[in-house]
């Protein structure tokens, strides 16, 4: 029997006996063998050779690059605008890893992947490629089975339409039924107000959700959240009712004088503005000017105004205007249509898509309403109160911002009577309202009463819209404003 030898000694020379056994009898072999290693104690064998040091390989789990992959409408470029992970994070499939801007819309990349981050590829405000690796994914092997084509998910190209978006980087809580949901119906998560425990977001909210963006009217249940708490006393409760934010009124700061010159690339939804002008004023514009009388609508929204409130929904003008846009698009489907490049084809869109220009922190931004010739005024102030919101957080998506066929703008609610609106291409028309004024005005007998008077502008496309085309539509759009009882007997 083999005398064996019991040796203690320090770490190092531990370390460089096992490094030179293992040169010796380095072969196929050791692949398979397992190291156990004992930190001050090691063994050798006289005359024959006994191997107690073993070795032992973990599989290195695999780092998946993942890409900024096409999100469509031509768009190349992006501006990394806020990450929502830092390295050494982990992260799940749909948890949010950054929040990127296009010069159409800013989009909420999430994960398709369980892992750990190690490696962010740009900084905030850095320029993204499409095709370039954003982050790098330490991912579970069992996971990748081999080469998979990276996708971001964008409402652009994805179903999924920002399901798992969140707002000011805190992510959404909801449980995969609840994100099924979500997806099926075509609902961001970041929108609904979650009422479990941590806000954790139930079926109940995605489900009353989508009764308020139908229009329904629904028993008091479903706008629970919204109306004030049972423990509030009763004169209270007008106060304390909840209602969809607005835009808030922006708070102008103080100006700072720096003596120096900055530059600034333009970038974003400035270099899109850019852009569509440019080709904008390449088309020849055909204004028209009048003014309505909307003292009949002031008096009708006044009465609807508390009703719309109690359903959770601020009603304003606007959704009478687009719908009264609807109604006339209609009789003249030469408005709501699209010209190529060349302007040799007419495109007649059979959605009435109408966008909405509107002034946000990002700057200009044109969400549009879809399908309007199929929906109710209440159902448009649930769309405009959706945008409004989503607006002022900066989290319109892309759906939104894009297939619009006409367009408005209420420049009078922050000042001003009249305006010249530019048309967005490929669309051949588009309005634009000045301030509602409390003007004297002659009735039918003759009488100076007062009225509320709103000047308007139109803009159409001079190349295949004549003006009494636009003077026509014009015409039927007053008329649906001045008499809003009309507007019911073409209502569907």
């Amino acid at each position: 029997m083999a005398a064996v030898i019991t040796v203690r000694g320090p770490f190092a020379f531990t370390r460089r006996l096992v490094s030179a056994r293992l040169h010796k009898h380095c072969c196929s072999k050791i692949q398979t063998a397992c190291l156990i290693y004992r930190p001050h104690s090691y063994s050798l064998s006289a005359g024959q050779q006994h191997r107690f040091f073993h070795t032992s390989y973990v599989a290195a789990r695999p780092i998946m690059p993942f890409k900024l992959s096409d999100i469509g409408e031509g768009i190349m470029e992006v501006t990394v605008k806020e990450w929502y992970v830092k390295v050494g994070d982990k992260v799940s499939q749909f948890d949010s890893i950054c929040e990127v801007q296009s010069d159409k819309a800013s989009v909420t990349i999430t994960s398709r992947y369980d892992g750990i981050i190690r490696k962010l590829y740009y900084d905030v405000d850095s320029i993204a490629l499409v095709g370039t690796p954003l982050v790098d994914i330490e991912t579970n092997g069992g996971q990748v089975e081999g080469p998979q084509e990276d996708v971001v998910e964008t409402p652009a190209i994805s179903q999924v339409e920002h399901t798992h978006q969140d707002i000011k980087g805190h992510k959404t809580q909801a449980t995969p039924a609840v994100r099924r949901l979500a997806i099926e119906n075509n609902i961001k998560l970041s929108e609904v107000i979650g009422t479990g425990k941590d806000e954790r977001i139930l079926k109940e909210d995605i489900l009353n959700f989508i009764a308020r963006q139908t229009g329904a009217i629904l028993p008091p249940a479903p706008f629970q959240e919204i109306r004030p708490p049972a423990s509030a006393a009763p004169l209270a409760k007008p106060k304390e009712k909840v209602l969809p934010p607005s835009i808030p009124t922006s708070v102008v700061p103080k100006p700072v004088f720096t003596g120096k010159d900055r530059t600034e690339p333009v970038k974003g939804f400035q270099k899109a503005m850019v852009k569509t002008m440019s080709a904008a004023l390449k088309i020849p514009h055909f204004g028209f000017k009048d003014e309505v009388d909307l003292t009949q609508l002031v008096r009708l929204r006044a009465e609807l105004k508390g009703l719309s409130e109690s359903r959770g929904v601020k009603l304003s003008y606007m959704p009478f205007f687009i719908k009264a846009a609807s109604l006339g698009l209609l009789h003249f489907p030469i408005l709501n249509a699209s010209v190529d490049e060349n302007c040799t084809n007419i495109t007649y869109k059979a959605a009435h898509n109408i966008g909405l220009a509107m002034d946000t922190s990002q700057g200009l931004l044109v969400p549009n309403v879809k399908n309007v010739q199929m929906l109710s005024v209440f159902e448009i102030a649930v769309e405009l109160n959706r945008m409004q919101t989503l607006g002022a957080s900066g989290q319109l998506g892309t759906t939104d911002l894009t297939g619009g066929t006409f367009t408005l703008s209420n420049i009078g609610s922050i000042g001003g009577t009249y305006a010249k609106p530019v048309i967005l291409p490929p669309e051949v028309a588009i309005g634009a309202f000045g301030k509602i004024q409390v003007l004297p005005r002659f009735n039918h007998k003759g009488e100076v009463v007062k009225a509320h008077i709103m000047n308007f502008s139109w803009s159409a496309d001079h190349r295949i819209i004549d003006g009494a085309t636009m003077c026509r539509f014009s015409n039927m759009w007053k008329s649906y404003l001045e008499n809003p009882a009309s507007m019911a007997l073409d209502l569907k």
